[in-house]
């Protein structure tokens, strides 16, 4: 493929991937800087892939058809149907062979660094004793509160939702819930405006700091299953509900461990790719 900004030949796949990397969208869509951008990368990332598909460990690599489909199936599921798929694909100037040789490409490339990454040292028990203690603010978990709330926004357009009526409306269903704490899913449901009233108001799981300030103190002043009398913030008017208190707590060696573990063999599979790819002859 000849590209729109230089006369050097850039393989369309990877050109679309380098995009959608840096900029979430097609190299058509770009300005020129982005481009620009865009085909440096891709032809750094085609370069360093060629030398991991010419090196010792390629050769006893090989790509099922199995793989490439699944592959292929997984980039066609993007898509809404095989038309949009194929449109796609002539925008990007690919043809669906072109688009299977380069996912086969790619999928050797990975099996490689894959096997590669498999060298790296196992973590060990000494040294996930010495990471847990030399960064202890890592397994400090804050309280959190698992909460649910209704809101009732303002807005003047709407005689609904005029600042009177919609204080009376938030203060009528936190009367309900004085009497009927149990209903606050289906109030939620029927009565909020916030697109969490599908799921009965709730927030999930937070910690302090995550909430519009005024929600945030009225949710962390609360005891468990305890709602809020009516807060005001900038969108509206709400009332919450604390479900649940989760206490801080710092986790023990033993509950950390599966996570430093994954962590270190991580960064060791990651430095042991690094230092192979340093290895390979320049292309």
């Amino acid at each position: 493929m000849m590209n729109r900004t230089s006369n050097v030949e850039i393989e369309p796949y990877t050109l679309l991937r380098a995009a959608l990397s840096l900029y979430q969208k097609a190299p058509g869509d770009l300005e020129a800087e982005q481009l620009r951008q865009v085909e440096r990368q891709a032809k750094n990332e085609y370069a360093i892939e060629t030398r991991v598909i010419n090196s010792a460990e390629a050769a006893s690599v090989i790509v099922t058809e199995q793989e490439l489909q699944q592959a292929i199936a997984e980039v066609q599921g993007r898509f809404a149907d095989e038309e949009s798929f194929n449109a796609a694909l002539a925008a990007n100037h690919l043809t669906l062979p072109e688009l299977s040789a380069a996912l086969s490409r790619q999928c050797k490339v990975n099996a490689v660094l894959e096997k590669v990454a498999a060298r790296a040292p196992k973590v060990n028990e000494v040294e996930i004793g010495i990471f847990y203690h030399s960064h202890p603010e890592k397994f400090h978990q804050p309280e959190q509160r698992v909460a649910r709330h209704i809101l009732i926004s303002i807005n003047p357009d709407y005689p609904e939702n005029t600042r009177e009526n919609a204080h009376r409306r938030i203060s009528e269903i936190a009367e309900t819930l004085k009497r009927k704490p149990h209903k606050f899913a289906d109030l939620a449901l029927k009565n909020s405006e916030c697109p969490t009233a599908l799921d009965g108001g709730e927030l999930g799981t937070i910690v302090k700091g995550k909430l519009y300030q005024e929600l945030d103190e009225a949710l962390f002043a609360l005891k468990e299953n305890e709602v809020s009398a009516v807060v005001e913030t900038e969108v509206g008017f709400h009332v919450i509900q604390c479900q649940k208190i989760i206490h801080a707590e710092t986790l023990s060696l033993k509950k950390a461990t599966p996570k430093i573990r994954q962590l270190m063999q991580d960064r060791y599979r990651r430095n042991c790719q690094r230092t192979w790819l340093a290895s390979l002859p320049a292309g």
